[in-house]
């Protein structure tokens, strides 16, 4: 335990709870008790269906203005190590999400093995991703390059995957063309462009980011969850359901996490670079999968899939917290 944090009492309970449970998850699970109990109708879901496709807007503009390209280009010098990161986020995980989908409906609703396959689909985190590899003590500089990359690469491949794989295992999922091209593609295209003026400024200022970050997942989840509420789309959720979904997730969690760690070891990685591999390869980006799903997706259908999202997101907070730790030690 860190010197700082109190050993007993109600200090070290509070610290306990504040490294285990995400706030962005508690805001999360606010909201989407507010739209369950208060879903937008009306007016007031048209005003909000406004500002959710203008917050993603500005939210992939920030992610193109706030990632220099020389230095995503200059990561891939290490090609072992960011190719790797590549086939654990965009090769094993989706298989594991294909393999999902063969589990009985008894166990897993349909609807749900649509999220869990969805979550297989998305980029890595970036910001976890760095936290636990320096608390690890690994290769903080690979592990910023590999999440950027994994972000970047997944503002094509997430909709690609999406449009290969989910049509033909879910049927149609109700997004569109359009939406991906000018609330995803352009705004990242444009941030890109314009980062040579403004991108020192947003690295500059974490806090603008982290706010269009939280605030447009948020926003998100509140009028996705209003939607599906509406429709009627929550109706058939149980306790059970969700249950067996955190199971689901906790089992391809713990799959990937094996799977980096021996699979650096085999490519012949250094601890640092493993150490990289095993907290990029292993985790999913929450900040990019709700936005999206939101224009990927039907209403109704991205309400579903947020929910493996969120699930496996506070999963792999809690289990890499842990490991991170273990590491760290057998360091020191």
């Amino acid at each position: 335990m860190p010197p700082d944090q109190p050993r007993s009492g109600p200090g070290a309970l509070v610290a306990r709870i504040k490294a285990w449970v995400d706030p962005l998850v508690v805001m999360i699970v606010t909201v989407l008790v507010l739209g369950l109990v208060v879903p937008a109708r009306g007016d007031v879901a048209d005003v909000l269906e406004v500002v959710r496709t203008a917050a993603i807007v500005l939210l992939f503009f920030l992610y193109g203005a706030r990632m220099a390209t020389g230095e995503v280009w200059a990561g891939l010098r290490n090609w072992r190590l960011q190719g790797s990161m590549l086939a654990a986020t965009y090769v094993v995980f989706p298989v594991l999400g294909l393999l999902a989908q063969l589990l009985p409906d008894d166990v897993l609703a349909p609807e749900l093995k649509t999220g869990v396959l969805y979550l297989s689909l998305l980029p890595s985190t970036v910001q976890a991703s760095v936290v636990f590899t320096s608390v690890a003590r690994g290769n903080v500089a690979g592990a910023i390059t590999g999440a950027t990359i994994s972000n970047v690469a997944g503002i094509v491949l997430t909709p690609l995957l999406v449009g290969v794989l989910m049509t033909r295992t879910s049927g149609p999922t109700g997004g569109s063309v359009s939406g991906i091209l000018w609330q995803l593609l352009l705004p990242f295209a444009a941030g890109q462009v314009a980062e040579r003026w403004i991108g020192g400024w947003v690295r500059a200022h974490p806090r603008l980011t982290r706010f269009t970050d939280r605030g447009t997942i948020v926003v998100v989840a509140y009028t996705s969850v209003s939607e599906a509420t509406v429709s009627g789309a929550w109706d058939h959720v149980t306790v059970v359901a969700l249950v067996l979904l955190l199971a689901v997730c906790a089992v391809m969690l713990a799959i990937m996490l094996t799977v980096t760690w021996t699979g650096g070891g085999r490519l012949g990685l250094d601890r640092p670079d493993r150490i990289a591999l095993l907290m990029c390869g292993s985790k999913k980006s929450l900040a990019t999968g709700l936005p999206m799903a939101s224009v990927l997706f039907s209403p109704a259908l991205a309400a579903s899939v947020a929910l493996p999202v969120i699930a496996f997101h506070q999963l792999q907070l809690a289990t890499c917290a842990v490991v991170a730790r273990r590491l760290a030690r057998e360091v020191e």
